[in-house]
């Protein structure tokens, strides 16, 4: 199932519903400051229902999560949950009565679904053989994650796609701005200046529409995915990048003592990404590191032996994981391990002076 690339603007703009609209609902000006400052930018942005009593946000200096539920400041688990600075039980209230009154809560039709699944757009990868497997490219709304060995272009697919989202639709693009979070220093500007070039864009109006930042350690990591909320709001935004998920929570958190802390980071951090696709009808595409499993060439003599990191926390998050391994020569080779509406299938691609190709090109 292909999804549409003919959006208009139009359709796109009004998938951002800024909280200040509430204002007009009766909740005045230092509070909708309040819900900014703790990372709530828009009522709904990407679908006509919004289920605030699951809106989760991560406070900044606590690294924590602030639910705002049916039964205000309900608490999921001891010690995570705090309330916003400033807001009380009342004020909650009355905030969630308002944003009601702009969007309903409750369920719908899948007809009605299916209307808000048509805002879906694909990006191409820059390879018409991985598009095609894909269903026409990186999906908005969902997560995307490639993984793989170094040297089979996880970083090199994310740089070609920080210029294709810029081309226009009819070719493959979104004409939308990008945020690129690194967290190995693999970052290129000079690359992606080449890769525009040969897409015939203006390599410095290029750059200028991708938004970098460079994640120092894993709270770092979510402290700037909690930044983007102010930014998607402007509804300029069509990708959201991490290269690579795994790389800090790997370095903070070490052996099977920390594992189950990490995890339920990783899975808050996911969590955000996840509602940041849906909320704001961007594709979020994830790079990930591999491990060893011997267990599995052991077991069968064709199993590749190597597994993604993050464990099930990370696979359930993922709309769409893509396993990419070395071909013979220059080739690579992309395996669609799981996807909502694909099957599985696999793809022969290179890396050239254009990023992302085709083997034929």
């Amino acid at each position: 199932m292909s999804a549409t690339t003919e959006i208009e603007e139009s359709d796109l703009d009004k998938t951002v519903i800024s909280v200040d609209e509430l204002q007009n609902h009766g909740i005045n000006a230092s509070d909708l400051q309040k819900l900014k400052t703790g990372g709530i930018f828009t009522v709904n942005v990407c679908i006509p229902i919004i289920f605030f009593s699951s809106l989760v946000v991560f406070d900044i200096k606590l690294t924590r999560a602030i639910a705002i539920t049916n039964r205000p400041y309900y608490l999921l688990q001891e010690d995570i949950y705090c309330k916003i600075k400033g807001l009380s039980e009342v004020k909650v209230e009355k905030i969630k009565e308002a944003a009601n009154k702009i969007i309903k809560v409750g369920f719908i039709p899948a007809t009605v679904q299916l209307d808000i699944r048509q805002k879906v757009f694909a990006l191409s990868t820059g390879s018409k053989q991985l598009d095609s497997i894909l269903g026409g490219g990186i999906m908005s709304m969902s997560i995307t994650e490639v993984f793989g060995e170094f040297r089979c272009g996880k970083t090199q697919m994310s740089h070609t796609l920080c210029v294709t989202s810029q081309l226009p639709r009819e070719m493959g693009g979104a004409e939308g701005k990008v945020a690129y979070i690194d967290t190995e220093g693999t970052f290129r500007p000079e690359r992606i200046k080449q890769i525009a070039q040969n897409y015939d864009l203006d390599p410095d109006s290029c750059l200028e529409n991708v938004s970098y930042a460079r994640a120092l350690n894993s709270e770092h990591q979510m402290e700037l995915v909690e930044q983007l909320g102010e930014a998607l709001s402007s509804g300029e935004y069509r990708l959201v990048i991490m290269d690579s998920i795994m790389a800090n929570f790997r370095v903070d958190y070490t052996g099977r003592g920390e594992l189950n802390e990490r995890q339920q980071k990783l899975n808050q951090h996911l969590f955000r990404l996840n509602r940041m696709a849906e909320e704001f009808n961007v594709a979020v595409f994830m790079t990930n590191q591999v491990q060893s499993d011997p267990g599995a060439s052991a077991l069968f003599a064709s199993a590749d032996g190597r597994k993604p990191v993050g464990g099930h926390v990370l696979a359930h998050a993922s709309a769409t994981r893509i396993l990419l391994r070395k071909g013979r020569g220059d080739e690579r080779v992309a395996k669609l391990q799981d996807s909502p509406d694909m099957p599985e299938r696999e793809c022969v691609y290179v890396i050239g002076e254009k990023g992302i190709t085709d083997s034929n090109e």
